[in-house]
């Protein structure tokens, strides 16, 4: 009867980085991003706050029905569940590494490597539970747009590429 607190657990766990993501780094949003050049195409700043609270979910909750399926933490789930945490480690470091640092070129690097792990997990989770891969489409499909803005970004601001000037 207690599966629900890990439920929920799996569910809000990715919803605490990227709330810390955007604690810490509020105040460089305003102040830092919106001088940057930015293409017609990107979304406005109130989409990303709506887009990534059903992203979280959807792939919290994936990672659940992960966990549940292979019995909890056993052998089978080291690498499903450890490409998942080593990609959503990459997601909550993009915030600190782009608007915190300013370092464009180590976003660029954090968001093409996390690319590489949501696909890996995806393609691990396939195999195990179709609805968990399929809830993280959604995702990879955000991730890909974040990853053309900032490449987009990095390439049409070049005196933001290694971070804040001292």
């Amino acid at each position: 009867g207690r599966m629900w607190v890990y439920t929920v657990g799996f569910t809000v766990l990715p919803h605490v980085g990227g709330f810390l993501g955007w604690f810490l780094n509020r105040k460089e949003i305003p102040a830092w991003y919106e001088k940057l050049k930015k293409p017609s195409w990107c979304p406005s700043r109130k989409m990303f706050p709506v887009a990534w609270t059903v992203l979280y979910t959807g792939m919290g909750y994936a990672s659940y029905l992960v966990w549940s399926d292979l019995g909890g933490c056993s052998s089978k789930a080291i690498v499903p569940l450890g490409l998942y945490g080593a990609q959503l480690a990459l997601n909550w470091a993009w915030p600190p590494l782009f608007f915190g640092a300013q370092n464009l070129n180590m976003a660029l690097i954090d968001i093409l490597c996390l690319d590489g792990l949501a696909i890996g997990t995806l393609c691990s989770w396939y195999r195990i539970n179709k609805v968990a891969a399929l809830l993280l489409v959604p995702y990879l499909g955000w991730l890909a747009m974040a990853t053309c803005l900032t490449i987009r970004i990095w390439r049409d601001n070049p005196d933001h590429k290694t971070g804040k000037s001292e």
